[in-house]
């Protein structure tokens, strides 16, 4: 007796086939959204569209996956995907943290893809497991200089800041790995211009968000210092046990950077874990000319940094790093023979990854980190960010000579993003009116899409635009056209 499928009966043939189709349609998509190309179409960044109008497109009510559809039909929704899609390689896109992705990062995730594995691990994931902690160690090394650091990946900053704070809890009282929080009566703190990612950790861990201390910002949105020390003196006089300070390096508004090492002398007097995430700007540690905002971050306790944001790494890759790296094992490891074997290599090197982290199934995002760094080098991400930087200043000289422009939080921004009202004279509407449709119809014609914010701590007068300068393909000629485009829409509302 013969069991067996006319599924995938021809494996590399069907690849074939499909790639083949696939190529040209992905080249036009990268291309149209090129500004150096001849096929360059600015629209290419796609518009808005509602999400009714997009389960129209792609549910069809008389198959609802109970069949499978011919190859036609498969190119035919591919084609909608890439169509109605939001196209981050178009410069045009300068709404969040990240851009597009990289040729090199494409060829990262289809050998991912292809290996398919799961790198918790050795047996199972060899070769990305020791250049996972490679990589780790070569980037925590920026930080921290010495040879006992490292870093693993997580599925996006706020894991790797979670991650950090369960770090923090088990190393400083191992034993709430086994009876909880107990009778601690932790507090944790921050910034008021902090990621919501530290209030989550809080909420995931038992620890409640109320015990998260917002601490005080300056105009620039810079945490102040003798406010942490005031609020720190204060919980402890009402019973709390200071747990740990989450620092960051580019704020997600204004893209501040906080004082590291006057915060890590704080970190110190009181024995308090040092975080600082760095999701968004601790990568300036490749630029000598801007490295210098990270200044004391050698003195963390763990760092997160994303290489998806500011260095062109496919999503998701993100890193915390730590200036022991076998802290990850002392604070995670669990007894699991089943999965982890010990170091049966005679290593004192943890391959086995996931021993470190609290979850198990790991993709392995470090290596599209690895071949980045490997096809670019140390020089291009400096390249990359320095470039990204003269960029954001340029923008900033030019808006500054319009007065109905007006910056909003430093004036010289430490980061990629600039924070900004566009406000008339002439135009009798609020400010958060004028950026709600400034932004939205920018969209709707398919030329930029800008985000905009609220101020974290004071929204009296309205929202702002914030916008990310942030690909290698921006230049000053996109730059003066985005602000003309600001000004011809803004005549609308006249």
């Amino acid at each position: 007796m013969t069991i067996e499928s006319n599924l995938e009966s021809n494996r590399s043939e069907e690849l074939d086939n499909l790639l083949t189709q696939l190529e040209p349609r992905l080249l036009a998509y990268i291309d149209e959204a090129d500004p150096k190309s001849s096929n360059y179409k600015p629209e290419s960044l796609g518009t808005f569209h509602e999400p009714k109008f997009l389960k129209q497109q792609f549910i069809d009510p008389d198959n609802d996956l109970d069949k499978p559809c011919s190859e036609e039909e498969l190119f035919e929704t591919i084609d909608k995907v890439l169509k109605f899609s939001v196209n981050t390689w178009n410069p045009g896109f300068l709404d969040k943290l990240y851009a597009s992705n990289n040729p090199i990062g494409v060829i990262s995730d289809i050998l991912l893809s292809i290996l398919n594995t799961n790198s918790h691990v050795y047996t199972v994931s060899p070769v990305l497991s020791v250049l996972e902690n490679y990589i780790g160690k070569k980037y925590a090394q920026l930080f921290f200089h010495n040879e006992t650091c490292g870093g693993l990946t997580f599925s996006g900053g706020s894991w790797s800041n979670i991650t950090s704070l369960q770090i923090a809890r088990s190393l400083k009282y191992p034993d709430t790995k086994v009876k909880g929080n107990g009778n601690y009566k932790f507090a944790l703190y921050t910034s008021k211009h902090c990621h919501y990612s530290v209030e989550k950790g809080a909420i995931l861990l038992g620890l409640g968000s109320e015990n998260v201390f917002k601490v005080d910002v300056d105009e620039n949105g810079v945490m102040d210092v003798d406010s942490l020390k005031q609020v720190i003196e204060k919980t402890k006089k009402e019973g709390y046990t200071p747990l740990y300070i989450n620092a960051t390096a580019g704020t997600t508004v204004f893209g501040s950077y906080d004082p590291f090492l006057e915060i890590s002398k704080v970190a110190k007097e009181h024995n308090i874990h040092f975080h600082i995430d760095g999701s968004w700007g601790g990568n300036v540690i490749f630029s000598p000319k801007y490295r210098d905002r990270l200044a004391g971050s050698e003195y963390a306790d763990s760092i997160t940094v994303n290489p998806h944001k500011m260095l062109g790494i496919p999503n998701t890759c993100s890193f915390l790093l730590l200036p022991q790296v076998a802290n990850f094992q002392t604070a995670m490891s669990l007894k699991a023979p089943y999965l982890f074997h010990g170091r049966e290599l005679g290593s004192d090197e943890n391959y086995d990854l996931a021993d470190g982290t609290m979850g198990c199934g790991r993709r392995s995002d470090a290596f599209k980190f690895y071949l980045g760094w490997l096809y670019y080098g140390e020089q291009g991400f400096a390249k990359r960010v320095e470039h990204a930087y003269s960029i954001m200043e340029y923008f900033v000289q030019s808006i500054r000579s319009n007065p109905n422009f007006e910056i909003v939080g430093p004036q010289s921004p430490q980061c990629l993003q600039v924070c900004f009202y566009y406000h008339p004279a002439t135009v009798k509407k609020s400010n958060t009116e004028i950026t709600r449709y400034v932004s939205r119809k920018l969209h709707k014609l398919g030329k930029y899409l800008v985000d905009f914010s609220p101020n974290p701590v004071d929204d009296t007068q309205g929202e702002f635009f914030r916008v990310v300068f942030n690909s290698p393909i921006l230049s000053d000629k996109i730059v003066d056209e985005l602000i003309a485009s600001i000004i011809s829409v803004g005549k609308e509302l006249e």
